[in-house]
C-alpha cells in the first residue's frame, strides 16, 4: 500500500520558573513558545536516508579556512546526527520492550526557524518532533507512554554529548503550560517526574528577548553540578529555593497573582546568578535581563542564556519602552506566543 508523508512540528520553548532546578530533582514550569518551531518530515522509502538540511548541515566548503571560520561559529551542529541518534533509541527502546516494528523504511529531513543558542532547545525540537512521526510510522503511539517519550528525546541528546534536563523535553511534548515535579523518589521509582498540564490562560502577557548572533554565551561549563554533588550547602539550598518557586509561582498563577509572579521570575535570575557567576553565564545574558530591569520588567532566562523572557507588570506602555530600549541595543523584543496543548 502506499503510505502517506508524515510531518510534524515541535516548538521552542520558556522555562518559565524553577530552572535550572529540573536536573537537581526540583520543580519548574515551562510552557510550548508559538513563535518558533521545528518540523520533520518522514517519507516512506525504499532504503532508510536521512536527509541533510541546505544551510544547518553544510558539508560542502568554499576552502580550508570556510569550513574551520564555519565550525568556530557554529560547532559541529546539524541536525543529521540529531535524527540518527533518536532514530537508534527509538529502535533500542521498542526492542527491550518487545514493541514490534513493520519492516518499512523511510527518509527523514527536517528545519528549523528556531534560533541557534538562545536557550529555547533547537535541538531538541528536532528530535521530538522526529519522534512524533516515528511513533506514527509504526503506529506504536499507544505502546510508548507520553510521560516516557521526554526521557527517549533526552537519551538521543545524550547519545551525542548533549547535557541537560528532562523540563524542555517534556514541555515539547506535551505542549501548553505545564507543572513539572522532578521529586527523586518519583524520578527513581517511575523513572520520569509528574507533570501537570495548567491552563495557558492563567498567564499574563509576556515577552522574549533575544540577540540574533549571541556570540557571548558565557562558559557553558560551571562548577555548579559538581559543587552540587559534593554536597555544597549553599549550591543545594540555593537549588531548593529555586525549586521552591516553582511551587510558589504554580500557586501564584492559579491566583492570578502577576505582583508575585514577577518577584519570583527576578529571585530565580538572581539564584541563578549567584550560583553560576557572571562569567558562566556571559555579559551579553546579563545586559538582556538588566534592560528588561532597568524599565521595571521582570525577567530570567528562558533556558540557560541567549533568550530572555519578560513579564511588564504596568502593561504595553511599558513594553513598548522596553521594545525601544531593545532596538537601540540592538536586541530583538517580540511578544510571547503560547501554544496550546498537545494532547487531548
Amino acid at each position: 500500500q502506499v503510505m502517506a508523508i508524515i510531518e510534524h512540528r515541535a516548538y521552542a520553548r520558556v522555562g518559565l520558573l524553577g530552572n535550572p532546578s529540573d536536573v537537581y530533582y526540583g520543580r519548574t514550569i515551562s510552557f510550548s513558545l508559538g513563535n518558533f518551531w521545528a518540523s520533520v518530515k518522514l517519507e516512506p522509502s525504499k532504503d532508510l536516508i536521512i536527509v541533510p538540511h541546505p544551510t544547518n548541515d553544510l558539508v560542502h566548503f568554499d576552502s580550508l579556512p570556510h569550513l574551520v571560520n564555519r565550525l568556530q561559529s557554529d560547532g559541529y551542529y546539524g541536525g543529521v546526527r540529531l535524527l540518527m541518534a533518536i532514530c537508534k533509541i527509538f529502535h533500542v527502546y521498542c526492542k527491550d520492550n518487545d514493541i514490534s516494528l513493520h519492516e518499512g523504511n523511510f527518509t527523514l529531513s527536517y528545519d528549523t526557524n528556531i534560533p541557534r543558542q538562545t536557550g529555547l532547545s533547537g535541538s531538541s525540537a528536532i528530535v521530538c518532533a522526529a519522534l512524533s512521526c516515528l511513533l506514527d510510522f509504526y503506529n506504536v503511539g499507544h505502546l510508548i507512554k507520553v510521560e516516557v517519550r521526554p526521557k527517549l528525546i533526552l537519551s538521543a541528546e545524550n547519545e551525542l554529548g548533549i547535557v541537560a534536563g528532562l523540563q524542555d523535553r517534556v514541555a515539547q511534548v506535551y505542549g501548553g503550560l505545564v507543572y513539572m515535579d522532578f521529586d527523586k523518589k518519583l524520578m527513581e521509582d517511575l523513572g520520569h517526574g509528574e507533570y501537570t498540564p495548567m491552563d495557558i490562560d492563567l498567564l499574563p502577557p509576556l515577552y522574549l528577548i533575544y540577540a540574533e548572533n549571541p556570540s557571548d554565551s558565557g562558559k557553558v561549563h560551571s562548577s555548579v553540578r559538581q559543587r552540587w554533588l559534593n554536597g555544597d550547602k549553599f549550591i543545594i539550598s540555593s537549588m531548593e529555593e529555586v525549586a521552591n518557586i516553582a511551587l510558589e509561582g504554580r500557586t501564584a498563577l492559579i491566583a492570578k497573582d502577576y505582583a508575585k509572579l514577577a518577584s519570583l521570575m527576578n529571585r530565580n535570575f538572581d539564584l541563578r546568578r549567584q550560583m553560576f557567576g557572571d562569567d558562566a553565564l556571559g555579559a551579553l545574558n546579563i545586559e538582556m535581563v538588566e534592560i528588561a530591569r532597568r524599565v521595571g520588567a521582570a525577567s530570567k532566562f528562558t533556558g540557560s542564556g541567549g533568550a530572555v523572557v519578560v513579564f511588564c507588570p504596568e502593561g504595553p506602555s511599558q513594553a513598548q519602552v522596553l521594545e525601544d530600549e531593545c532596538k537601540k541595543a540592538g536586541f530583538i523584543f517580540q511578544p510571547v506566543q503560547v501554544m496550546l496543548s498537545f494532547l487531548n
